[in-house]
């Protein structure tokens, strides 16, 4: 499999000369670096070009690296059924620079560039319908963000006495968390059940 990943990327970069950037083949997988500008066109190559064939995309994520300028990674994964290939693009993109959405090329791809807006703050240019999507109206913030707060800010929940949906700020109480001789953070003296039968030597 790695030398037919070899093949592809010194073919992409004969084909897309200027248009990726570094090619590198790790643990079996091959990605790509690809600048913002150039996503659909590279994109587009790879589903239609004859040696290439990429017609199905798997997956479009985001990444945080929160002490990088570019803090986000889009990384895109497309599989090629003909060719039993799989490629990684990976576009680096900032907070306030749209990233081209490749929808107009691979249609799957409008709920991953919804997904990855909704939780990394990753804005597409060029979306048809760029909105939350797995967090409710009015949420403040991005989940998966690096710098995310670990309670986040609010909590929903249905209160049976106003009869209505409210939004409180999260509490996190002490007394739900309950710590026993099997917790493995008390670091115990005393023989836990089970050990006696373990051999001292």
């Amino acid at each position: 499999m790695s030398e037919a990943l070899k093949d592809l990327a010194a073919y992409l970069a004969e084909k897309l000369a200027g248009k990726i950037g570094e090619a590198e083949l790790a643990y079996g997988e091959l990605t790509i670096s690809v600048e913002p500008d150039n996503i659909v066109a590279v994109a587009s190559f790879l589903r239609n070009d004859v040696q290439c064939q990429f017609i199905s995309i798997i997956d479009v994520c985001g990444v945080d690296y929160p002490s990088r300028a570019k803090r986000f990674d889009v990384v895109y994964h497309l599989l090629s059924p003909r060719q039993n290939l799989r490629v990684r693009l990976r576009v680096q993109a900032d907070e306030d620079t749209p990233v081209p959405s490749i929808t107009g090329v691979y249609p799957g791809a409008d709920w991953f560039e919804r997904e990855a807006y909704d939780m990394y703050g990753i804005l597409f240019s060029g979306h048809p319908d760029l909105r939350r999507l797995l967090t409710d109206y009015g949420f403040e913030g991005h989940p998966l963000r690096k710098d995310f707060p670990l309670t986040g800010f609010v909590e929903v929940r249905y209160d049976d006495a106003a009869k209505r949906v409210v939004y409180e700020p999260v509490e996190l109480r002490q007394e739900f968390r309950s710590f026993d001789f099997l917790s493995p953070w008390e670091g115990t003296d005393y023989v836990l059940p089970g050990d006696e039968k373990a051999k001292t030597s």
